[in-house]
């Protein structure tokens, strides 16, 4: 399944993306596709990043606080989970 869309760009790096497509094989669609799926991986890769940063930026000082955290992570990584 496919939408429609209508987006405004340079001159300049429309008509790079269309010798970038051509070089590659690809229609201009498959090439934005590509383009924006890397873009979302990427900064799906961030925020990944950022929450592992803050949880390891949270210094546990004795084993109680370390359980009760990660008992608090599992149930909000999981909240959604149907088991």
């Amino acid at each position: 399944m496919s939408m429609k869309t209508a987006i405004s760009i340079p001159d300049n790096l429309f008509n790079d993306a269309e010798i970038t497509a051509r070089q590659l094989g690809l229609a201009r669609s498959q090439l934005y596709v590509k383009a924006l799926e890397e873009f979302i991986k990427h900064h799906n890769k961030d925020k990944i990043t950022e929450k592992l940063n803050l949880f390891y930026s949270n210094r546990v000082t004795t084993e109680e606080n370390f359980i009760d955290i990660g008992i608090h992570l599992l149930r909000k990584a999981t909240k959604n989970d149907s088991w």
